[in-house]
C-alpha cells in the first residue's frame, strides 16, 4: 500500500535503541516514548492487516484446489469470515494513517462573494447561497446569514452564513475556492453564454483559545447600517467593523439592532479568519509530504464548474462531473462532499507521521 513501512520499522528500531540510553532527559524520553508507542501501533494494525489478507490468499488456494463439498463450503465460509474481519481490521488502519483534522467538527462561517461578471456574479452568489442553505438544513444543521450587502436584482456582492452543527467543517471545508458558472443571464437579450465567477470561503468557528488576540491591535469602527432592517437602519450607529491591524483582516457585522451584538458577531468572524491564516500556514508546511495533493486548498484556485445548458457540474478537485445540476443547485450535494472527504482523507499520508515527530 505505501513504500514506508520499512522506513517505519527502522524508526521503531532506532527509537528503541535511543531509549536504552540512560544519559537520556526525562523530557525527551517522554517524547520518544510517545512516538514509538504511535509508530508500534500503526505497524501492529498493519501486520494484522497483511496477516488476515495471507490467510484469505491461502484459503482460495485451498479451495480452488480441493473437490470436496463440504470442505469448499467450509473454505468459503471461512474466506467470507476472513473479509468481513479484513474490513475491520483495514478501517482501524485507515482511522491511525488518516487521522481526522481536529477542526472538523467545528460550526463554520461560510463567505460568499461575488467575483467577475457584475450582476450575473452577484446573482450566481445568491444560487450559492440557496445551496449552501437547504444542504446545511438537510443535515439538521442551522444556518443563519450574519452580514451581507445585496444587490437591486436580488444578488449579493458577499453573504455570510453562519452554519452550526456537528462535523460541518468537515463536511464543507472542501467548498473553499473559485467556483465558476456558465449560463445565460436574466439579463442577457441574446441568448449568450456567460461565464462568472464567485468565492467561496469556509472558516471554520474559532474558540477562545484557538487565537490570541490584543485589544491593542484592533481599530474597530461603528457607523449606521445600510439596507434591509426595519425602521432602526440608518438611525444608529450599530454596524461595526473591525480591523486586525497586523494583519489588515477586515471584518464587519451590521445585521443586529444592537452594536454590542454586532461587534461580538464581527470578533468571532475575526477569530475564524485567523484560524484559517494559522492552518494554511500550517497546510503549507505539510505539503511538501503530500504529493498527490491536488492543489493547496487556496481560494485563489478554481474548484468548481457549474455548466447550466448541459445541466452538468464539475468538481475540479476530485475530477468528478455529474448530469445533474439541477438537483445540486437545490442542496443534494452528498456526491459531491463525499469524494471531497475520501481525498482529504487519503491526503493524510503516513509520512505525516514521521514528519510529527521531527
Amino acid at each position: 500500500m505505501f513504500n514506508q513501512w520499512e522506513e517505519l520499522r527502522s524508526r521503531c528500531d532506532e527509537l528503541t535503541k535511543r531509549l536504552t540510553d540512560p544519559a537520556l532527559k526525562s523530557s525527551e524520553r517522554h517524547n520518544l516514548q510517545k512516538e514509538l508507542s504511535s509508530l508500534s501501533t500503526l505497524l501492529a494494525a498493519y501486520d494484522e492487516v497483511q496477516a488476515i489478507n495471507s490467510e484469505i490468499e491461502e484459503n482460495k488456494d485451498l479451495l480452488e484446489a480441493n473437490v470436496d463439498e463440504q470442505m469448499v463450503e467450509l473454505y468459503q465460509e471461512e474466506i467470507s469470515g476472513l473479509e468481513r474481519e479484513l474490513k475491520v481490521k483495514q478501517d482501524q488502519l485507515d482511522s491511525l494513517m488518516y487521522p481526522p483534522d481536529k477542526h472538523d467538527d467545528r460550526s463554520v462561517f461560510l463567505e460568499i462573494r461575488a467575483g467577475t461578471g457584475g450582476q450575473e456574479a452577484a446573482l450566481f452568489a445568491a444560487d450559492l447561497l440557496k445551496m449552501y442553505t437547504n444542504y446545511a438544513l438537510s443535515k439538521g444543521w442551522r444556518a443563519e446569514v450574519e452580514g451581507s450587502s445585496s444587490t437591486d436584482l436580488g444578488g449579493f456582492r458577499e453573504v455570510v452564513l453562519h452554519i452550526k452543527g456537528k462535523d460541518v467543517y468537515g463536511h464543507l471545508k472542501g467548498e473553499s475556492g473559485v467556483h465558476r458558472v456558465q449560463r445565460v443571464p436574466a439579463t442577457e437579450g441574446s441568448g449568450r453564454i456567460h461565464t462568472s465567477t464567485a468565492t467561496v470561503a469556509v472558516l471554520p468557528e474559532a474558540k477562545e483559545v484557538d487565537v490570541s488576540i490584543n485589544p491593542a491591535d484592533l481599530r474597530i469602527d461603528v457607523f449606521r447600517a445600510s439596507g434591509a432592517g426595519g425602521q432602526h437602519v440608518n438611525t444608529t450607529d450599530s454596524a461595526v467593523r473591525i480591523t486586525h491591524v497586523p494583519t489588515g483582516v477586515v471584518v464587519s457585522c451590521q445585521d443586529e439592532r444592537s452594536q454590542h451584538k454586532n461587534k461580538a458577531k464581527a470578533m468571532k468572524q475575526l477569530q475564524s479568519r485567523l484560524l484559517v491564516a494559522q492552518i494554511e500556514k500550517q497546510q503549507a508546511q505539510m505539503s511538501k509530504m503530500r504529493k498527490t495533493q491536488v492543489g493547496t486548498g487556496g481560494r485563489s484556485e478554481k474548484v468548481r464548474t457549474y455548466n447550466y445548458p448541459q445541466n452538468r457540474v464539475t468538481d475540479h478537485q476530485v475530477n468528478l462531473t455529474l448530469k445533474k445540476l439541477d438537483m445540486v443547485m437545490e442542496g443534494q450535494m452528498d456526491e459531491i462532499v463525499q469524494a471531497l472527504r475520501e481525498q482529504d482523507r487519503k491526503m493524510r499520508r503516513v509520512a505525516s507521521i514521521l514528519e510529527r515527530f521531527k
